[in-house]
């Protein structure tokens, strides 16, 4: 099968033939139909990887504290050893994954063979997904609808955490896909919504879904409503 992997070494993505999965207890198998890519996420991946060592070390402090446990421990030749074995390690990227099971494992009765699922496998032809990490998917539901469903659970674990109430006001800083997915989450919700974002494309798109926004980038600080946009939003379309 083919599927899309990441060199955390130099950052460089490319297309592998890769092993099929096999069926284990509690997994299900699934031929791909749809993989939303998640643009964000994945490119900070992507950056992270051709950035230097040091850059590296700095944007992940918590792994350098392992790493310098591990020297104590150790030693600095086995540590170094160790570190450059995990950056050649592939990665694989995705996971909003939309296909068809195949194949069920043991303890998975709630799936069958030719269920539609959406999963958080990642990009390739055929993903192996624990039961409790896919869920099937409602007849009316499209397959392209269905791609946006792990991205949407992001923003609606952190709705969760906050607890809004009816009525209340709620600020969602950085409008890309998860944050514009939250916009409408939280208005379904019956909440104000107040977008904080430097893009004015995607603060267009989130007066579109309700939320009163703010241009950091604009130098002074200026709340624009919802209603501003829609004339706005077809002049840049155009």
């Amino acid at each position: 099968m083919k599927q899309v992997l990441q060199d955390l070494g130099n950052g460089d993505s490319y297309l592998a033939e890769a092993p099929s999965p096999s069926l284990v207890a509690g997994s299900i198998i699934s031929e791909t139909k749809i993989s939303l890519i998640s643009s964000g996420t994945e490119r900070s991946l992507i950056d992270f990887g051709r950035a230097s060592i040091l850059d590296k070390a700095r944007q992940q402090p918590d792994k350098v504290k392992m790493v310098l446990e591990k020297v104590k421990t150790d030693g600095l030749a086995t540590t170094i050893g160790a570190v450059r074995s995990k950056l050649t390690q592939p990665l694989p990227l995705g996971y909003c994954n939309v296909g068809v099971i195949n194949s069920v494992g043991m303890n998975c009765n709630d799936f069958k063979a030719g269920d539609r699922v959406v999963s958080n496998g990642p990009h390739a032809d055929v993903v192996r997904v624990a039961k409790n990490l896919c869920a099937k998917i409602p007849d009316n539901v499209s397959n392209d609808e269905a791609s946006f469903t792990v991205v949407a659970s992001i923003g609606l674990q952190g709705i969760r955490l906050v607890n809004p109430t009816l009525g209340e006001t709620i600020a969602v800083t950085g409008v890309g896909l998860i944050g514009l997915l939250t916009v409408q989450l939280l208005r379904a919700h019956g909440c104000r919504v107040l977008a904080i974002d430097f893009d004015e494309s995607k603060l267009a798109l989130a007066r579109l879904f309700g939320a009163e926004t703010c241009n950091l980038g604009k130098g002074k600080t200026q709340w624009r409503q919802a209603s501003d946009s829609v004339e706005e939003m077809a002049s840049m379309r155009s």
